[in-house]
């Protein structure tokens, strides 16, 4: 059998259909998570459960997308590809990104630490711009405590290290 053919049968063979049933259920479960949160609403409209059921929302939808797309073999399993091994300098960077929140948002307040978490993230992910990334994530994180703040929703001070 030539290497194009046994590509092609491998190719067939694995389709990663249970990807999409897994991220389809995952949203399944947090729209079913979302009926138990209280309904209230401030004046926008919205209430607690209103990201909740975003989220489940789109987890579920592309979950299905996802099935499809396996499906009409559009999808390709990365075990098929030959790529990289995964780093674990950059897990670890990633990892260190999630948990950042964690451990400084008291302290450091919102927007720096969503700018250490973004610059961390970016890093795993393979960007070498340290400085614009540690620009972009403080006007993400800025622009999302004022957000929340218009919506009167606190996120803790702002640089709680200044004020």
């Amino acid at each position: 059998m030539t290497g194009k053919r046994q590509a092609e049968q491998r190719g067939r063979r694995s389709k990663p259909w249970w990807l999409g049933l897994a991220l389809a259920i995952m949203g399944a479960l947090w729209l079913n998570g979302a009926r138990s949160i209280s309904s209230t609403t401030n004046y926008i409209g919205l209430g607690p459960a209103a990201i909740v059921l975003a989220v489940g929302l789109g987890l579920t939808v592309l979950g299905i997308l996802l099935i499809l797309q396996a499906l009409r073999g559009e999808f390709a399993a990365a075990a098929d590809e030959a790529e990289a091994p995964p780093s674990h300098p950059a897990f670890l960077l990633a990892l260190a990104g999630v948990a950042v929140p964690l451990l400084t948002m008291r302290w450091l307040g919102f927007p720096l630490t969503a700018m250490l978490a973004f610059a961390l993230v970016t890093h795993a992910f393979g960007s070498r711009r340290t400085g614009l990334d540690l620009v972009i994530g403080f006007a993400l994180g800025s622009a999302a405590w004022l957000g929340f703040s218009r919506l009167g929703i606190s996120l803790g001070g702002f640089l709680p290290l200044i004020g």
